[in-house]
């Protein structure tokens, strides 16, 4: 399965990097579907990423820098050479998990918790 590129206004803010704006718009209830999106690239540096679901999300390359992903759903999202320098993730996914991911570009495997 292709990483998609939604149409959806708030994904596309993230596409265009605005980051800021995205975050205020979730502040006011605002939502968005971002599973299996691509996010090639990107510098997501101050996402508010709490609650996404994230699932199968391509982030190769993204500057996801101290984005903190607790509470998130990223089954099958792969980090491949993103840059995670002081990431907080999801407690069910391993240290080892999370390496394979960014060296190996694997999918994350996230048990249900």
């Amino acid at each position: 399965m292709s990483p998609k590129i939604s149409q959806d206004p708030m994904y596309q803010l993230l596409r265009d990097e605005k980051v800021e704006e995205f975050n205020k718009l979730k502040s006011q209830g605002k939502t968005c579907d971002l599973i299996g999106c691509d996010f090639k690239g990107l510098d997501l540096r101050n996402l508010d990423a709490s609650g996404l679901d994230l699932t199968d999300a391509y982030f190769r390359g993204a500057d996801l820098r101290s984005v903190d992903f607790r509470g998130c759903r990223m089954a099958g999202a792969s980090l491949a050479d993103a840059k995670i320098s002081g990431c907080y993730f999801p407690e069910s996914l391993s240290p080892q998990e999370i390496m394979m991911s960014v060296d190996r570009g694997t999918r994350l495997r996230q048990p249900d918790s």
